[in-house]
């Protein structure tokens, strides 16, 4: 069940330090480790070593669990898989290095990893869902709606990876070693990881490496699945390095220092390359075939890969004039490669040569972040019980550009984003009720370098410039505890993005009103309202939560495909998004659990300015209802096994909408089909000699296009995965 938290605490959670993840660690017991993330009543979040039952906290935010990540790692290592399992309004998994087409409650989140963003708001490559080993991963933290927390890029909710923190005493050392097939040619793929642990009485340590190797990934028909064009999972190499540690001293040990450092690359090993399919046409396709993959490589082409490197310090003061002082500094480095294409885009010449003269090329993005937070909570704030002040500043500098990396070409000039940001929150608990409210002021500055662009833009030279952005952002709610077992809770909050900035730039041509980065309407910020009020149950061997909310933004994005290129356009239009979520978790038996989740979301924005919003928003903004439901039996302490499905059902859009002004008729014609996906998983442990896992996804090796790939666009007609056998052993020592 999603349980309700506070968009007010988010400011607390993201930036909270490595000492309050221990603490928060620690007051997890070891029945509430085990269970899944509905299971929440018993977690208490600290915050700053501020502890707060979180049914004291109105808002939505989902948390998955180390247990239920882990299930996931049983079936794939792909990083976003465990959120399509467990957040009911996150749509599915791309299967891919690209987390293109992956949106929550119908808007682009901001993921975060110890509470630092990857990959970059100017320019969103869909490439920041992977960009560590997930089993390095502690916990998932996701805000359900726009938060002012993060600022830019929270307008469509926050996802902060946590990273693990040592639990027992001494030291401990994980060896992981996992095998997977599709049993095709070259499909197996497998991982090495080590972990140390070490936790003593001030001091702590939590370090880990991985390296896996991936083979080519086939379709429920046993054909080999194309090479995604944005990056692929499927015939990959990842290392990765996690180092983290602390140390707490002081008078009882009230403060704590805490550095760490992650350094994750992907890269693609060229073995494959794409063999675009066909979509059904009655005469030049009568029999459709998706995209697949041939052996071979493109003279002169370069591997694909994600590079992300960063590196944090944080102190915490537990008794600093009775309150608790935090101050966050850190260092992120990020680079995305994709893979060769010779669309018209890509050409030097405008109009494009023939098909057989084109030259390939590939984007590259790479940014860099620096950001420094500082935060204060005092409770029983003006010796008022029960209520707590936190005031803070977050001061970010974040630097992106795209190119074209084989003629060495600008696609988006280098852009420079410097914001100061500070908030006030506040919350109060008055009996059954608690209280929240605050305010975040953003006070930002963007610059672009001036610059040319390519030739299919014809070459227009475009003059660089700065904007500033000035936002009041504020957000409030409360919760009231109508009983134990039953409370219900209202919330509104705002915030702050930009929207895709990188594709109105690069999109800049000789039929455009504006050629200067000063007057381009496009990069103005991105404001998100959310409205929610939900109810949540807590039985003893039951959990029931539903919620419903409405997102607006009166100057909001949308993403369609130009029929010409074949290509996203960003629409910047009002938006309107209104959704359901029902979550709930069962104990039937000390041995049979299960859990059932379902989400419904819909959407409408403009087919023009003036008209209304009466365009439905379709399938690459929102994505289909959805039901994922689990079933666990564990016979006694040694053997569990869990039966999952998630079902997405068909979405059918048939609209058309006449002008009154001039008679012109505008369409929107759009259909999808849904399908079920079940996966299997059994763990036993053989105590000494360690734990064995065996994990069967997409157990009926279901056929299927994945659905925002049934939709036309360049070269993305995919299927997505058959059936995947994985052997997992762990062992500690």
């Amino acid at each position: 069940m999603s349980k309700p938290l506070t968009v007010a605490i988010a400011s607390v959670l993201l930036a909270t330090t490595g000492a309050a993840q221990a603490q928060q660690v620690e007051q997890e017991s070891d029945e509430s480790s085990e269970l899944d993330a509905t299971t929440l009543d018993q977690v208490v979040v600290t915050g700053v070593r501020t502890p707060k039952a979180i049914d004291r906290i109105p808002g939505a935010i989902t948390l998955v669990s180390q247990a239920e990540i882990q299930n996931t790692l049983e079936l794939t290592e792909d990083a976003t898989a465990v959120l399509t399992r467990t957040v009911p309004g996150y749509s599915e998994s791309s299967q891919a290095m690209s987390n293109s087409g992956e949106t929550l409650r119908g808007r682009v989140a901001l993921r975060l990893f110890d509470g630092i963003p990857q990959g970059s708001p100017l320019r969103e490559g869909s490439r920041n869902g992977t960009f560590t080993d997930m089993g390095v991963i502690g916990r998932i933290e996701v805000i359900n709606g726009p938060s002012a927390a993060e600022g830019i890029g929270g307008a469509g909710g926050v996802i902060n990876y946590l990273s693990k923190v040592p639990t027992t005493p001494g030291h401990e050392t994980t060896l992981t070693t996992r095998y997977s097939t599709q049993f095709g040619d070259d499909s197996s793929q497998y991982k090495v990881g080590l972990s140390h642990a070490y936790k003593g009485e001030n001091a702590d340590f939590f370090g880990s490496a991985a390296y896996i190797d991936r083979g080519i990934s086939y379709d429920g028909d046993g054909r080999r699945i194309g090479m995604n064009t944005s990056g692929s999972l499927a015939d990959s190499r990842t290392k990765n390095l996690f180092l983290k540690g602390g140390y707490n001293f002081g008078e009882y040990g009230y403060q704590r220092i805490q550095a760490s450092y992650s350094n994750f690359r992907i890269r693609g090993k060229a073995n494959y390359i794409q063999v675009e399919g066909c979509r059904y046409d009655p005469v030049d396709c009568p029999k459709p075939t998706t995209n697949t993959s041939e052996r071979g490589s493109i003279a002169g082409s370069l591997a694909e890969f994600n590079d992300f490197e960063q590196f944090a310090v944080n102190y915490s003061h537990g008794n600093f004039f009775d309150g608790t002082l935090t101050v966050d500094a850190y260092w992120a480095d990020q680079a995305m490669r994709y893979l060769p294409e010779n669309g018209a885009d890509r050409q030097l010449t405008k109009p494009a040569p023939p098909e057989d003269q084109r030259i390939y090329d590939q984007s590259e993005i790479t940014s860099e972040k620096k950001g420094l937070r500082l935060g204060y909570t005092r409770g029983d704030a003006f010796n008022v019980a029960g209520l707590e002040l936190r005031v803070g500043v977050d001061l970010v500098k974040d630097t992106a550009a795209q190119r074209l990396a084989l003629t060495d070409r600008i696609w988006v000039p280098p852009m420079e984003y410097t914001s100061v940001a500070p908030y006030l929150q506040a919350s109060w608990d008055i009996g059954p009720v608690t209280l929240s409210a605050g305010v975040r002021r953003e006070d930002d500055e963007l610059h672009v370098d001036s610059y040319t662009t390519t030739a299919y833009r014809d070459s227009v030279a475009v003059d660089g410039g700065g904007l500033e952005y000035t936002e009041n952002l504020i957000n409030f709610g409360g919760i009231w505890r109508i009983t134990d077992q039953w409370s219900a809770f209202a919330s509104y909050s705002e915030g702050f993005g930009l929207a895709n900035i990188g594709i109105p730039l690069r999109n800049i041509n000789a039929s455009s009103s504006c050629r200067d980065v000063d007057c381009i309407a496009d990069l103005d910020p991105l404001i998100t309202e959310n409205k929610e009020i939900g109810v949540n149950w807590r039985g003893e061997r039951a959990q029931i939560g539903a919620s419903v909310y409405r997102s607006t933004s009166e100057f909001g994005s949308s993403l369609s495909v130009d029929p010409a290129t074949d290509d996203f356009i960003l629409t910047r239009a009002p938006t309107e998004i209104e959704g359901f979520e029902f979550s709930s978790a069962w104990t039937f038996s000390e041995a049979w659990k299960g859990t059932l989740l379902y989400s419904r979301i819909r959407g409408k924005t403009e087919y023009y300015p003036g008209s209304g919003l009466e365009k439905e928003m379709g399938i690459l903004d929102l994505s289909p209802d959805k039901v994922s439901a689990s079933l666990t039996w564990t016979p006694n302490d040694r053997f569990n096994a869990t039966l999952g499905v998630v079902k997405t059902f068909d979405r059918d859009l048939r609209e058309t909408h006449v002008r009154a002004s001039d008679g012109a008729t505008f369409t929107n014609d759009e259909n999808t089909y849904g399908y079920a996906l079940w996966d299997l998983s059994a763990n036993y442990d053989m105590g000494r000699y360690g734990e064995i896992a065996l994990g069967v996804e997409n157990l009926f090796d279901k056929q299927y296009v994945l659905t925002w790939s049934q939709l036309p666009g360049w070269q993305n007609y995919w299927a997505g995965r058959g059936r995947m056998v994985s052997l997992t052993h762990t062992i500690k020592f």
